[in-house]
């Protein structure tokens, strides 16, 4: 039987990522591909990176989205700025951290490990200790917004002792850009990194970053080659370069290029602050609908993601049966735990396109029918009416 065309049914994504693309954006995906030195895309290219630069809150010249998800954003930033024999002090409150130790060891360079409970921020007190017993660290990194715990971190305090400490920070922004308050230049980040497949709402495939004029210097002056040629931004410049003649470096993914162009212009016309306020608008309202329904939060609200909803599975119901039923009754996804919590929490993303009152309703009667269906006893309507109050 041959194989024909992929036709995928129309889902509500409300995990941890990819979120709901928008309308908008789709339609830009689909408009006419020129080549990726066309005049007019080398124009769209320098729109892009001054969007960026709204987005980051930064005017940091070497700004640029990565020709790959975010993963291989976090790896420009270490390979880049880490060489054979250097020392990191990396952040490890969830899995993303323990991703970064990864890039550290790959690099050749030591990882120096400070570890914070699952679901709490990063514990700055214990940095500042690490900072202290390692004062020729190079690097400090850590991860904004742990997309496996639901918590965010207090970025602008640790930085800040990166600085003290003369040390470069390198930030993992992926769930964060465009959710939470986010400052590049206000709070001295020097290398950050997001995706844009988060509260972006767009595609997967694509990664912004950013680096400090102090972060450009240490790229220039490295002993060693960067180890990947095609994430070393001695390079890259010289395609994604301010004005002037571009340098062939690769194929840029013209067509998702697009899309990112798209959902930056929705950002800057919503404006920032209005994307985070609408963020936290709808984290309150779910928030409130699923303590009615008895479920708690993994994360204390104070440190609590808007964005990312990490939530205690109530005892006596099947996390993977209620994902199943989500799934194929509502066409509705969420996420599981990962690492030490598997099994034992969802994540449900508000991310993007994804954080509407529809979806909240949504998710909140679903959720609470599939765990009827095994017996858990619990009030939709009330429920329903404790997100409404907030709407």
């Amino acid at each position: 039987m041959p194989i024909t065309s992929f036709h995928p049914p129309h889902r509500t994504l409300m995990g941890p990522g990819p979120s709901d693309v928008h309308p908008r954006i789709l339609e830009a995906l689909g408009r006419p591909t020129i080549g990726h030195l066309d005049p007019l895309f080398v124009g769209m290219m320098d729109e892009c990176k001054a969007l960026l630069k709204y987005a980051f809150q930064t005017e940091n010249a070497l700004t640029l989205p990565v020709s790959a998800p975010g993963s291989a954003g976090m790896e420009a930033c270490f390979v880049n700025l880490l060489e054979r024999g250097d020392k990191a002090i990396v952040c490890v409150n969830g899995v993303f951290g323990t991703r970064m130790i990864e890039n550290v060891v790959r690099c050749g360079a030591e990882a120096i490990r400070v570890d914070t409970d699952w679901g709490k921020p990063v514990d700055v007190a214990a940095v500042e200790a690490a900072l202290k017993a390692n004062p020729d660290a190079k690097v400090l990194a850590f991860v904004h917004a742990e997309t496996s715990t639901g918590a965010v971190s207090d970025a602008e305090k640790l930085c800040q002792l990166a600085q003290q400490y003369d040390c470069l920070s390198i930030v993992d922004t992926v769930t964060s850009l465009g959710g939470v308050p986010l400052y590049v230049d206000k709070w001295g980040v020097d290398a950050v990194y997001s995706g844009t497949q988060k509260c972006l709402s767009c595609t997967p495939g694509i990664s912004p970053v950013s680096f400090s004029d102090k972060a450009i210097a240490v790229i220039k002056s490295r002993k060693q080659p960067v180890q990947s040629w095609f994430l070393d931004m001695n390079l890259i410049l010289g395609y994604w370069g301010e004005g002037g003649k571009r340098a062939y470096h690769h194929t840029a993914p013209i067509n998702a290029l697009y899309g990112l162009h798209e959902s930056l212009v929705m950002l800057q016309e919503e404006g920032l602050e209005h994307a985070w306020a609408r963020h936290r608008t709808m984290h309150n309202a779910l928030a409130a609908g699923l303590n009615a329904l008895g479920i708690e939060f993994v994360v204390d609200a104070e440190y609590r993601l808007p964005q990312l909803n990490s939530v205690w599975i109530p005892e006596g119901v099947d996390d993977a049966k209620v994902r199943a039923q989500l799934l194929e009754e509502f066409s509705l996804e969420i996420g599981a735990g990962l690492g030490d919590f598997a099994g034992k929490v969802w994540r449900i993303g508000l991310m993007g396109f994804s954080a509407r009152a529809e979806n909240v309703r949504l998710l909140i009667s679903a959720l609470a029918k599939a765990m009827q269906d095994q017996g858990y006893q619990c009030d939709v309507e009330a429920a329903l009416a404790a997100a409404e109050a907030l709407l």
